[in-house]
């Protein structure tokens, strides 16, 4: 405590050293993506989507997990970039997106996951707004794993339930 909070009578608490988050890390269309561990429900092995007919190309379809039916969203296809080559190591990634109160919990599909890590909000930059591959509204800041650019996702942007379904109209 400082002299003058001594004399002053008032009480001046240490400062706290910021707290890192939680990501979790994956590979989809060749890049590196992160999305708050506090979003991710499970990680499960892809196999069984059923697909729906007349869907956009970036609904792979849905599963059943535990009685509950879960859509299926290709990453790289709702980035406008294909759509994910299933390989050994890809899986579905199990979010809980909330908009507005309300909670939606949708699979993506992802070519491989790849680590936690832990990231202060003071190493988050914002992304450049030229030569991404993906929309702004989707990234919430990029940082550096080991030399490496990762971009962190908005997965409430990217998994955006009343856009998506939007989409499905046209």
């Amino acid at each position: 405590m400082s002299a003058s909070a001594v004399m002053s009578g008032t009480f001046e608490p240490p400062l706290q050293a910021e707290e890192p988050l939680q990501y979790l890390t994956f590979l989809a269309a060749q890049e590196m993506y992160a999305v708050n561990t506090l979003s991710v429900r499970e990680i499960i092995e892809y196999n069984q989507v059923t697909s729906v007919p007349m869907m956009p190309a970036f609904l792979r379809g849905v599963i059943n997990l535990r009685g509950s039916v879960v859509p299926v969203v290709d990453l790289k296809a709702r980035f406008g970039q294909g759509t994910t080559v299933l390989g050994s190591r890809t899986c579905i990634v199990i979010l809980e997106a909330a908009k507005e109160g309300e909670s939606q919990v949708l699979g993506v599909v992802v070519d491989s996951v790849s680590e936690v890590i832990e990231i202060l909000d003071a190493d988050i930059k914002p992304a450049p707004a030229f030569g991404n591959h993906i929309r702004t509204d989707f990234i919430r800041g990029m940082t550096k794993v080991r030399g490496d650019f990762v971009t962190l996702l908005q997965i409430e942007h990217v998994l955006c339930v009343d856009e998506m379904a939007g989409l499905m109209k046209v």
